[in-house]
């Protein structure tokens, strides 16, 4: 398994019960691809240094996980087509 770092920008108009909801939605299917968190950073709501989709600020997070490379493939396909999520970025520490 591989180490890995998945930064998510929720939606600014979700509230942070939603997004925290969210993050746990996204961990157990993280659970359920045979990924294992390790760390778990919440941000909170942070402005932007430029518009994205008309939006000036989003709720950040961060986790680190450790997936194999097959997963990280489905990972990034579910959160590319989940709403809330505005961007997401999946990168291995260290490369």
């Amino acid at each position: 398994m591989r180490g890995y770092e998945i930064m998510t920008i929720h939606r600014p108009d979700l509230t942070e019960d939603d997004v925290e909801a969210k993050i746990t939605e996204l961990e157990s299917y993280l659970s359920d691809s045979g990924a294992t968190v390790t760390k778990r950073d919440l941000w909170g709501k942070r402005r932007f240094a430029y518009e994205v989709d008309h939006m000036s600020e989003g709720f950040y997070s961060v986790l680190s996980v450790q997936a194999e490379p097959g997963a990280v493939d489905s990972i990034d396909r579910m959160l590319t087509l989940t709403d809330e999520v505005m961007r997401h970025k999946i990168v291995r520490p260290g490369e």
